[in-house]
């Protein structure tokens, strides 16, 4: 598993996060690629997916799936499933969804509250759980597998994220 800590001082700096994302996106034609978002209610999690969605390519309105549950968008690099699990029960409640029948090669899951479904939902690739710390956020990146860990490498080597590094003066 390889790691990034960010700290992000406002809305505008967790949509550039989304951005990011969506630069380093190691594609997804050869497998489903899975992406979990992490945190408190408020914690920032639609923004960042809402600045991947964008940075892909979405022009259309990116509505929170917080009641809907699902919303489908497809881009030059993938369709992407943004879904929010915040309502859900348990895993007996993701069935109902039909996410599986986008568990393929050439879609991007955008997962918030991925523990909400628990058993049921794919494991992450790619899992960003963002935190308070103070008037912003703290991001944590985890890669799993070879395609997280290629999405983090991809993270590394964007210059646009150099002020976000906390090691960094």
């Amino acid at each position: 598993m390889r790691t990034m800590n960010l700290q992000l001082p406002d809305a505008d700096a967790t949509a550039e996060l989304g951005a990011a994302l969506a630069r380093a996106f190691p594609g997804a034609a050869s497998a489903c690629v899975v992406l979990h978002l992490r945190g408190e209610l408020g914690a920032g999690k639609t923004a960042c997916a809402r600045g991947l969605l964008r940075a892909l390519g979405v022009a259309s309105q990116i509505r929170s799936p917080t009641y809907t549950l699902m919303e489908i968008h497809p881009t030059s690099a993938a369709v992407c499933v943004h879904v929010d699990l915040y309502r859900l029960r348990g895993g007996a409640d993701l069935e109902g969804l039909g996410l599986r029948d986008y568990l393929s090669p050439g879609h991007l899951i955008l997962i918030e509250w991925p523990e909400r479904g628990e058993a049921s939902v794919p494991a992450a690739d790619l899992a960003v759980t963002l935190t308070d710390a103070g008037a912003g956020r703290s991001a944590l990146l985890q890669g799993f597998g070879a395609v997280g860990e290629a999405w983090l490498r991809n993270l590394a080597s964007d210059s646009k994220l150099v002020p976000y590094l906390p090691n960094l003066t």
